[in-house]
Order: C-alpha cells, then structure tokens, then sequence
C-alpha cells in the first residue's frame, strides 16, 4: 500500500468556505446569526418567491387598479400620519420634559399604551369612539365628518400607534439638552421663536426624523388596528397589508408576494431617503 510522503504543510486543504467566522468576535456572530435568522432570511425568501414570477407577471400584478390604490392609501395616509405625530409628539415631549404637573408621570406612562395595547384592541376601541353613536364620532357625524370605517378612520389609528415612537425619540434629547444655550440666546436679545427655531431645532431634528421613520415604518405595516376601524373598500380606504391578507384567503400567493414585495422595495427606499436626511441633520450636532 502507497503512502502518501508529502509532508503535512504541503497537502492541499480542504477549503472551509465559512472559516472567516472563526476569525471575528462570538457577539458578532451571535449578531451575525440572529439577524440572519430573523431579518436576512425572510427577506431572501420573499424575493426569492417573488423573482419565481414572470416580469411580465410580476408587473401586471403589481400595477392592478386596485393595488396601485392599496399603495396610494397606505404610504400617504402613514407620511400625512407620520408627519402629524412629528408635530403633536415634539410638543408632547416638551410639555413632559420642561413642565412640572400634576398626574404627570401617569400621562407620561400612558404614552406607552399603544406599544402594550394589542393592535386589535386598539381598532375595536377607536371603531366604538369614533362611530357614528361613539363619544366622538357622534358630534363629528352631526357636523358631517364621519370617521370610523373611511379612509380618515385609517389615519386616526396610523396616529394612534405611531405616535409613541416621536415621543420616546425626542424626549431623551430635550432631557439631555441643557438650557443655558436657550438662556445664553435671550440674553442676546433672540426672542422664544429664535431660540426656538436656531437653537433647539438643530440638535433636535435628527431625533425628530428618527422619530417620524419610526412612527411612518410602523404605520405602513400595520394591520390589526387598521382592519377594524375601516371598511376596508377598495379604492376608498383598504391598504396594502389588508390587500395581502386578502389575496392569501383567495389562495392568490403569487399576488400577495408581488405585493409584499413591492411594499419591501417602496419601505427601503424611503427609509434610505430618511436616514440620508438624518446624516444630513446631524451636521447641527452640538459637541
């Protein structure tokens, strides 16, 4: 029998095409796995399934009357949502931040209700508020503004549940901004906008737009809340993951994933228009 006398430094290896991971940290391959897992492989999937589809099929499928509408209400109504609660949950971090008053942190913990308050829950209760016999929807109905189950129901729980996300961005950034700088622009002469407006704002709007994606993303995924507060009609007020939902009951699996694909491809594009506004930002950070 031959053997082999080549010594051992001299024998081909067996190439390893995965031994680049022994070379890096065990917290980032635990990262590396984890987001893989949870994040890198579902989305390969998807497009995975979606490029199994004919272009030809892709596109027909994708520029439907009634999913060009989906898309329509559900990326303007989240932007107009998203936009809203980039107003109202600045002026709520600062009334929770510079302002002392009774009840406070109780109002301050209910800011979290709709992280904690399943989606479901949260649309069944604005449906009963805003109906036409609801606490609020009944004086709006008598002035001819119908809300619950219309495309302005839709927007109302998009606020709801995306409001938190400006909040809890802004409020550590007002906490940690010290107020000699406001004191130091009156003693100049600057008026509240001013320093409003030259002072604050600055350091402030990467927080705000960090805040204004977060709540935009949550609103254009959601579903829970959306599919009971609305009549969920096309080309009224039914949204895209309503829409999905709909062709997966209809046993439509090629059109549902064409259009999670299409949201997945419109999501990361704005989201990377949003972070190149954040980079843009934070030019205003004070050091």
């Amino acid at each position: 029998m031959a053997v082999s006398t080549l010594p051992t430094s001299t024998r081909p290896r067996q190439q390893n095409p995965f031994r680049w991971l022994t070379r890096i940290s065990l917290p980032w391959q635990v990262t590396i796995g984890y987001l893989s897992f949870m994040l890198f492989l579902p989305v390969a999937a998807l497009l995975l399934k979606a490029s199994t589809e004919k272009p030809e099929d892709f596109i027909r499928i994708a520029t439907e009357p009634i999913a060009l509408s989906a898309y329509e209400v559900t990326f303007t109504t989240a932007l107009i949502a998203a936009l809203i609660d980039g107003f109202f949950g600045v002026l709520i971090a600062w009334i929770l931040v510079r302002y002392t008053f009774p009840f406070r942190r109780i109002i301050d913990a209910a800011i979290d209700l709709p992280f904690a308050l399943p989606t479901s829950v949260a649309g069944l209760t604005l449906a009963t508020v805003y109906s036409d016999t609801g606490w609020l929807g009944a004086p709006l109905s008598h002035l001819g503004i119908k809300v619950a189950f219309t495309r302005l129901g839709v927007g109302i729980a998009m606020v709801f549940i995306s409001l938190p996300f400006v909040v809890r961005t802004v409020q550590p950034v007002l906490a940690e901004m010290e107020k000699e700088f406001e004191e130091s622009a009156w003693s100049l002469g600057a008026s509240r906008w001013q320093t409003f407006w030259r002072v604050i704002l600055p350091p402030l709007f990467p927080a705000i737009l960090t805040g204004v994606a977060l709540g935009f993303s949550r609103a254009v995924g959601e579903y829970g809340s959306v599919v009971i507060v609305a009549a969920n009609v096309p080309f009224q007020d039914l949204i895209a993951s309503v829409l999905v939902i709909r062709q997966l009951e209809q046993y439509e699996y090629a059109g549902a994933t064409v259009i999670g694909t299409v949201l997945l491809v419109i999501s990361l594009i704005i989201l990377i228009g949003i972070n190149l506004l954040q980079a843009w930002g934070r030019r205003y950070d004070v050091k």
